[in-house]
């Protein structure tokens, strides 16, 4: 059994294929088979390949109990008939792209054939019927049943194959989804499990009445359905159960759903099809609460006033998205854009492609993908641009795989999981140098800071170890430089209003309150943390949004928690970004509050705030940085006291370089030799022909003060030829810094007459 857009095609041992209109609800006769044809599966060549239709589209195998398998134009006719096992074939699969096929037998034979019908290869052998099988994500992987085992085997022949047993009777059917990349099974032990795709279970169903006869995945990988002896179950794709349906129909044995995921259909025992459709989905966000009640029509209820607004569609709703003031629904053809103060009025425009797959919000725009490509288009409904790179697969992307923000948008890469391609929002153009972000681990889940300027814009990223990553999307030339701010972090959300991030943490609720602190000042991070015990989420909890100071939770059982966060972060964040440092100061005094005052620390250093900087450090007790920040004051230039605060945030090339570039050369030197770097400040000094004296004679104190002797070559072949003496050294030292002096007090008096003009 299987849907192609709107028509279903069903087979049974009546020697018939029907034809059933979805839209119609008319069913016809497509094809009278031999009367020694039994058919046991179905399925149709892919519609649509990378967004690209296929030539060769009206075409589906079927597989026999005499062992063969025919391909079938839509028209009724056989155009091939070939013979593939001894027994019945129990299943025929065509790949992703269309470009092979794969049977499984009752004799235990896995086979591979061209799209016109030619054996390339027997895969596997076995003494046990293989009763399912399905194609990983690439089409490089097969999975299929033996007995109680899974065995997912890589076709490249050295590659290692993975075999687990799964379950405690046989396994009937099996799924595998191109999106999420998890793993269904259900079988006579009257279970069905969710499993990743190293084979690890996710989630295992309480035992059912009867074997678990079919299971299906929705095409965009976020429900499941299974069927059983009359009873069809809808599920999560973290395994708990939305729906359960009682029908009188004896055992799905088929499931099948549409393209665009709205609709499901089963093949019946009794020789009934049965039809379902995805109803009472739900969509929260502030004080509105949205519901899809039927196919075409949503109910908003407002919360605080008990308002209630009905929106109807002329078509069937597909997907749907409500965030940032706006919600956006898109249906078989259009797409319709409504503002949180006006129901009435939508925006409204056509869309090129069928069924979007997946939305994305910021503030200024929202985010479509469908089978073609990913556009962004503005909340006024103009197209504001289309990212594109090569090898583009969109119909596996989902809310992990891309990120959106007003200025920029990530897209983590499926043939190499390390890489995140980065694009400007706003021209669809690759940042920068238009070379991607690549992470030394397979990346798991990516997430962009919703606040604040282009400039600062940051990216969360989880990899497979579940380790939490921060790094800069733009790099101004340098590498990027990627950070690590957390350790067993399974799920993760930015907040909306600002930047601030939380996340599950093995069994902690973690707020980073100001995630930027690693980048001014690492020992600060941990400082700035908000944990709590994350056992009421119980176990693998999802978040799903942190708008405003609340964090929606998804447990593992299906209902939701919600997680109060202080609000004083958020305020802090915002006197900060508009420089109103003293209501900074005031909030952290009135809010007594350590954590507070450490981010306001690391936010000051950022701005460059050192009065500030200094208070909040005296007040979490680091004495140490106190006087440092007091030292850089009494610095005679501006430039000098920008190095060292780059210095006191661990960046000591960039340091170095804005000294060498005012012209500074012995405060660079300097630096280099309080770091005890001494081949770099000997460099320099040789470099810039001065103070080479003032290189060798701190070497020297250095060396006596620890009783060594001189073994650096460089050190001794210029010690023989400049001869060291501490007060001329002294004095070229408070020349300099005289010098520096007045430099600074001529460049003032030139910017105060400039502005006097």
């Amino acid at each position: 059994m299987v849907i192609v857009p709107d028509e279903l095609y069903s087979c049974s041992d009546d020697h018939q294929i029907f034809r059933w209109n979805l839209l119609t609800s008319e069913t016809t006769l497509a094809i009278k088979l031999q009367e020694d044809i039994y058919p046991i599966d179905l399925h149709w060549f892919p519609k649509v390949v990378g967004g690209k239709k296929q030539a060769l589209a009206e075409i589906f195998v079927l597989t026999s109990t005499d062992g063969k398998f025919h391909l079938i134009a839509k028209t009724g006719r056989i155009e091939k008939s070939v013979e593939a096992h001894r027994g019945a074939v129990l299943a025929g699969r065509w790949n992703y792209d269309g470009t092979a096929l794969i049977t499984a037998g009752e004799d235990g034979q896995i086979k591979i054939w061209s799209k016109s019908g030619m054996l390339r290869s027997t895969l596997a052998q076995q003494a046990s019927p293989v009763y399912s099988v399905a194609w990983g994500p690439d089409s490089d992987r097969i999975l299929y049943t033996s007995g109680k085992q899974l065995i997912i085997k890589p076709l490249q022949p050295s590659a290692k194959v993975l075999q687990w047993k799964a379950h405690d009777g046989v396994i009937l059917k099996v799924d595998w989804n191109s999106v999420n990349d998890l793993i269904l099974s259900g079988g006579e032990d009257c279970k069905y499990k969710v499993w990743d795709s190293y084979g690890r279970l996710l989630y295992a169903s309480s035992s059912h009445d009867y074997p678990i006869t079919s299971v299906a995945w929705a095409p965009d990988g976020e429900v499941f359905a299974v069927g059983s002896f009359n009873t069809l179950r809808l599920c999560d794709k973290t395994g708990w159960s939305y729906a359960l349906e009682k029908p009188n129909t004896g055992s799905v044995f088929s499931l099948a759903w549409s393209a665009d995921g709205t609709q499901l259909a089963g093949a019946c025992g009794n020789g009934h099809v049965i039809f379902a459709h995805v109803v009472e989905q739900r969509w929260e966000w502030k004080s509105f609460e949205i519901t899809l009640t039927k196919r075409r029509t949503m109910q908003v209820r407002n919360v605080m006033n008990d308002a209630v607004d009905v929106l109807e569609f002329r078509d069937r709703v597909i997907k749907a998205s409500l965030s940032h003031g706006h919600l956006v629904v898109t249906t078989s053809l259009q797409c319709y854009v409504y503002s949180a103060k006006n129901w009435n009025t939508p925006l409204i425009f056509d869309l090129k492609e069928g069924s979007v797959s997946l939305i994305l919000q910021a503030e200024r725009h929202f985010l479509l993908v469908d089978g073609a490509g990913i556009y962004v288009y503005s909340y006024e409904g103009r197209l504001v641009s289309t990212p594109k790179f090569p090898g583009m697969r969109t119909d596996i992307l989902n809310t992990q795989t891309v990120s959106l923000s007003n200025d920029t948008i990530a897209i983590r890469d499926k043939t190499d999981e390390k890489v995140i391609f980065l694009f400007e929002a706003l021209t669809g153009k690759a940042l920068g140098d238009g070379k991607p972000l690549t992470h030394k681990m397979e990346v798991v889940e990516i997430a962009l800071d919703q606040c604040g300027t282009a400039a600062d814009r940051k990216i969360a990223l989880i990899d497979k170890n579940r380790d939490l990553y921060l790094t800069s999307v733009r790099r101004f030339g340098r590498d990027h430089k990627i950070n690590k701010i957390g350790t067993m972090v399974h799920t993760m959300a930015w907040n909306d209003s600002a930047n601030i991030l939380c996340g599950i943490q093995d069994v902690q609720f973690t707020v980073w309150y100001y995630p930027n602190a690693v980048f001014v000042d690492r020992d600060l991070l941990p400082k700035t943390l908000f944990m709590k015990d994350a056992s009421e989420f119980s176990r693998t909890p999802h978040i799903l949004n942190y708008v405003g100071t609340q964090v929606t939770v998804r447990r593992a059982d299906g209902s939701l928690v919600y997680s109060s966060v202080s609000p004083y972060p958020a305020l802090l964040h915002e006197y900060t970004a508009s420089a109103r440092w003293d209501d900074a100061l005031r909030l952290c005094r009135f809010a007594k509050d350590q954590t507070l005052w450490a981010c306001l620390a690391a936010m000051a250093i950022a701005s460059r705030e050192l009065t500030t900087a200094e208070v909040a450090y005296a007040a979490i007790g680091e004495v140490d940085k106190v006087q440092y920040i007091n030292s850089m004051k009494d610095l005679p230039s501006k430039e000098s006291s920008l190095a060292h605060i780059l210095l006191f945030s661990g960046q000591v090339q960039e340091a170095e370089s804005t000294l060498l570039q005012a012209g500074l050369i012995y405060q660079a030197i300097q630096i280099n030799i309080n770091l005890y770097n001494w081949d770099r400040a000997l460099e320099l000094a040789v470099k810039h022909k001065t103070h080479v004296d003032t290189v060798l004679a701190h070497r020297q104190k250095f060396l006596q003060d620890f009783g060594k002797k001189e073994t650096n070559k460089r050190f001794l072949q210029y010690s023989e030829g400049v001869e060291v003496d501490w007060e001329k050294i002294q004095a070229k030292i408070e020349m300099e810094l005289a010098k520096e002096r007045e430099r600074a007090a001529t460049s003032s008096v030139r910017s105060s007459v400039v502005s006097r003009r």
